[in-house]
Parts: structure tokens; sequence; C-alpha cells
């Protein structure tokens, strides 16, 4: 099994269904069901650091990531919601 970060982007083009906890509720059950499911965080607007020279913009895309245990690559995508 391969160790996969999915990372959660907040740019929805379907505002309701990206916002609505039933949904997600739902796919994180699946995703425990299926024993896949290796933690995840939501990513608040945060920092950057880096040990020389100016650090990068913050990317306020990125709201979070789901970490997971898949067997490919296709098998991690099957794993995304929407």
């Amino acid at each position: 099994m391969n160790d996969d970060i999915l990372l959660m982007h907040s740019d929805s083009t379907n505002a309701a269904m990206a916002d609505d906890p039933i949904i997600w509720s739902n796919y994180f059950t699946m995703l425990q069901t299926s024993g896949c499911f290796d933690g995840g965080s939501a990513i608040g607007k945060g920092r950057t650091f880096r040990k020389s020279s100016q650090p990068g913009a913050v990317c306020e895309q990125l709201s979070g990531y789901i970490r997971i245990r898949a067997s490919s690559p296709e098998n991690a995508q099957s794993l995304t919601c929407g």
C-alpha cells in the first residue's frame, strides 16, 4: 500500500455540496469503512518559512488534506470526493 495525500482546495464550483456537513460526514465514513483513511486536517491561513531567502506566498486555495493508503494512483483517485 502507498501513502497518498489528497489536497483539499477551496475552489469548488458547487458551494452547496462543498459546505454540506452531511456529504462530508458520509465521505469520511466511507473512507474509514474502506480501511484507507489515515488522518487529515483542515489548514488555516498559515505562514511560510524558508531557511534562506524570502518564502513563497501562502496559497489560500489549499484548505486541508486527507491522508489515505491506496494500492495505486487509480485507487487513490477513486477515493476522492465529488
